[in-house]
C-alpha cells in the first residue's frame, strides 16, 4: 500500500495547536490597507481558529482524522 500524503496546501496554511484546536492565519491583511482602521488591522493580526463547521474536512485534509 502507498503512504497517504497529506494535502501540501493544508499543511501551509493550518497549523495544530497542543490542545488539539487549529489555527490559521485571517485575510485582508496584504495589500489596500490604507482604508482599513488601526483597530481592524490589529485584530487581522491574531490568528484564527477553524469554525465547527469546517473543522472535519480541515482535519480530512491535514489526515489528523
Amino acid at each position: 500500500m502507498p503512504k497517504v500524503k497529506t494535502n501540501s496546501s493544508a499543511k501551509k496554511r493550518f497549523k495544530v495547536t497542543g490542545t488539539g484546536k487549529i489555527t490559521h492565519q485571517k485575510s485582508f491583511k496584504r495589500h489596500i490597507l490604507t482604508k482599513k482602521s488601526k483597530k481592524r488591522k490589529r485584530n487581522l493580526r491574531k490568528d484564527g481558529s477553524v469554525s465547527k463547521a469546517n473543522l472535519d474536512f480541515v482535519r480530512r485534509l491535514l489526515r489528523l482524522r
